[in-house]
C-alpha cells in the first residue's frame, strides 16, 4: 500500500524590484511603468515583492552615486530578498567592469537576477548584454557630440550658459546679447587694458555688489581665467563674435564618478564666427591678449621656488582663504593678507599681519611643544605601536594575496582540465579561464611588491637625548638658514608643516595667534599638544 504524503504550497521567493531612468528629460513616469511591469512579471512568477529601489535621473555609466542601487545591494548583503526583477539588464548598469562585479557579488550572495525581457540572467547573458550597454552608451555619446558639432556649424549654442547671453524664447540653440551684463565685459575690457589688474577690476565689481557668472562673488581668475583651456572673461572670442567649440573634453572619474575637464590640443577646437553676437571690438580684444601674453611671461610665480618658510602654507583664521604676501612697509618688513580681502574684498576681517611674526610664532610653538615631555614620550609610544601595525598590515596582506593566488591557480587548473576531457564549452570556459589569469597576473605582481614582514626597531634611549639637542638648534638653525637664502631649510620646515592658520590675537593688540597642522600632530594625536594656538606679539 502506497502512502500519500500531503504538502503545503510551496514557499513564495522574496522579490525586490529595482527601476532606472538617466535624465532629467525623461519623464517621472518611467520609474512607475517599470515597477509596474515588474510587479506584473512578478505576479506571473509568483514572486512575493518585498521592497522596491529606484534611481531618478541618474546615468547607468556608474553605480556611483546611485543610492537606490548602493540601498539594493546593501539590503542583498542581508538576505531581505532571494530575486531582483529588472525590467532589463542595463537598468542596473550599462558598463561593462559595474554589471560584471554587480552579478558576481548577487550570485556569490545566491541571489538570482531576472528580467522581465529575458527571463533568468547567466553569466553568458550579462557578458552580452554589458558589452551591448556599453557599447550603447558610447556611441550615444559620440551622437551627442556630433550634434553639438553641427549646432556650432550653425552658429548655435552647443550647450552651457555663457555670462553677457541668454536664450532666444522660442529659437532653440539662438542667443541674444543682455545688454547689463555686456556693459560689465566692456568695463572689464578697457579697465584691463588700462593697466589695471584682474584682482582689483573683480574687488570693485564685488563693492558694487554686481552679481557675478557664477558663484557669491568675482575673483580674478573669473576675469583672467586660463589660457590653455580658454576659459574666463578676457579669454572668450564669443565676445569678439567668434563662437569656439571643443576647448575641453568631459571624462569621468571611475573611482569617484566626477566628471573633470580635460583640455583638447587646439587642432581639434571648432570655430564659427558669429557677428551678431559680438560685444567687443576685435582691437580691444587683442590688445587685453597681448596685455596678457606679456604679464603671463614674468609672472613671479612661474620664475621662483617659494621665497618664505610659509609660502603656500598660510591660511586666514577669519575664512579660510589663503594668505599671500602683501608688500613691505617702510623698515622692509613683510606684510601679509588674506587673498580673499585682497582678490574680492570677502574676508570679513581684512586683517594685515606681519610675516615675521607668524614666522616666529610658527617655530617657537613647534621648539616649545616637540620638547614638551608628554610628546617624547607619546612619540615612542606611537612609534612601537606603528612599527608592530605595519608589520602586522603587511604580513595580513602578504597572506590575503598568497591565498587568492593559490585559490585562482586551482581555479585555473580546474577550468583547463575541464576544457581538455570535453566536460565543458570552450566558448564559455575559455573567457572565464582567461579573465582568471588576468587577476592572477595582478594578483602576482602586487605580491611581487607587497613590503616583507620586518621587525619593529625599538628606539634607543640615546636616540630620544639626541632628539631633544637636535631640537635645542632647531630653531636658530632655521633661522639663520633662512635669513641666508638657504631653501633647503625652508623645505625642512615646509615637510613637518601642513598649514598654519592665522588669526588676530583680540587679548593683544598687534599680535597674532597661529594653528599649526602637520604630520607629527597626525601622527602623535592631538592629545599631545596641549596647546594647538601660539601667541605672538608683532
Amino acid at each position: 500500500m502506497r502512502a500519500h504524503v500531503l504538502r503545503g504550497p510551496a514557499k513564495m521567493k522574496r522579490a525586490a524590484i529595482y527601476a532606472r531612468f538617466s535624465t532629467d528629460l525623461q519623464n517621472e513616469r518611467s520609474i512607475e511603468d517599470q515597477v509596474s511591469l515588474c510587479r506584473k512579471y512578478a505576479e506571473r512568477e509568483s514572486l512575493d515583492i518585498a521592497s522596491v529601489f529606484d534611481d531618478r535621473a541618474r546615468s547607468g555609466g556608474s553605480i556611483l552615486g546611485r543610492d537606490g542601487l548602493l540601498a539594493l545591494m546593501d539590503k542583498a548583503r542581508e538576505h531581505f530578498f532571494d530575486v531582483i526583477v529588472v525590467e532589463a539588464l542595463d537598468r542596473l548598469s550599462r558598463d561593462m567592469e559595474d554589471l560584471a562585479g554587480i552579478h558576481k557579488r548577487l550570485s556569490f550572495l545566491g541571489i538570482e537576477i531576472r528580467a522581465v525581457h529575458e527571463g533568468v540572467v547567466n553569466t553568458v547573458l550579462v557578458g552580452l548584454r554589458e558589452l551591448v550597454g556599453q557599447l550603447y552608451r558610447e556611441d550615444n555619446a559620440h551622437k551627442v557630440r556630433r550634434g553639438q558639432a553641427g549646432r556650432v556649424g550653425q552658429g548655435l549654442n552647443a550647450g552651457g550658459a555663457t555670462y553677457g547671453y541668454a536664450p532666444m524664447p522660442g529659437n532653440a540653440g539662438k542667443r541674444v546679447i543682455v545688454e547689463d551684463e555686456a556693459n560689465i565685459i566692456r568695463q572689464i575690457f578697457r579697465e584691463y587694458v588700462d593697466g589695471r589688474t584682474p584682482r582689483d577690476i573683480a574687488h570693485d565689481l564685488n563693492m558694487h555688489k554686481i552679481a557675478p557668472p557664477r558663484g557669491k562673488a568675482w575673483n580674478a581668475s573669473t576675469i583672467n581665467g586660463n589660457m590653455q583651456r580658454g576659459n574666463g572673461i578676457l579669454n572668450n572670442e564669443l565676445y569678439v563674435g567668434r563662437l569656439v567649440w571643443n576647448k575641453v573634453r568631459m571624462v569621468k572619474d571611475p573611482d569617484t564618478g566626477r566628471r573633470i575637464s580635460r583640455p583638447n590640443a587646439e587642432s581639434e577646437w571648432q570655430a564659427t564666427d558669429v557677428p551678431d553676437l559680438a560685444i567687443v571690438s576685435r582691437e580691444l580684444f587683442e590688445a587685453a591678449q597681448k596685455r596678457k601674453k606679456a604679464r603671463g611671461a614674468t609672472h613671479p610665480s612661474q620664475q621662483r621656488r617659494p621665497r618664505h618658510i610659509l609660502s603656500g602654507l598660510l591660511k586666514c583664521g577669519a575664512c579660510g582663504a589663503g594668505m599671500a604676501s602683501n608688500g613691505k612697509d617702510r623698515s622692509g618688513r613683510i606684510r601679509i593678507r588674506c587673498s580673499a580681502a585682497t582678490e574680492s574684498g570677502t574676508c570679513p576681517d581684512p586683517k594685515t599681519f606681519y610675516l615675521e611674526t607668524v614666522e616666529s610664532a610658527v617655530l617657537n610653538g613647534l621648539t616649545a611643544e616637540l620638547r614638551h615631555p608628554d610628546v617624547i614620550a607619546e612619540y615612542v609610544r606611537t612609534y612601537h605601536a606603528e612599527r608592530k601595525r605595519l608589520a602586522a598590515d603587511a604580513d595580513r596582506k602578504r597572506a590575503r594575496l598568497e591565498r587568492r593566488l593559490g585559490e585562482l591557480n586551482r581555479e585555473i587548473d580546474r577550468l583547463v582540465d575541464a576544457i581538455a576531457k570535453g566536460l565543458g564549452d570552450p566558448a564559455v570556459l575559455g573567457p572565464r579561464s582567461t579573465v582568471l589569469d588576468g587577476e592572477r597576473k595582478t594578483v602576482a605582481a602586487e605580491l611581487a611588491e607587497a613590503t616583507p614582514a620586518a621587525e619593529a626597531i625599538s628606539l634607543h634611549p640615546a636616540m630620544l637625548a639626541r632628539y631633544e639637542e637636535q631640537l635645542t638648534r632647531l630653531q636658530a638653525a632655521l633661522a639663520d638658514g633662512i635669513s641666508d637664502g638657504d631653501t633647503e631649510c625652508s623645505e625642512a620646515i615646509r615637510d613637518l608643516v601642513e598649514t598654519v592658520t592665522v588669526f588676530r590675537d583680540a587679548a593683544r593688540p598687534g599680535g597674532v595667534q597661529v594653528e599649526v597642522s602637520g604630520r607629527l600632530i597626525a601622527l602623535l594625536g592631538e592629545q599631545a599638544f596641549p596647546k594647538p594656538r601660539q601667541r605672538s606679539v608683532g
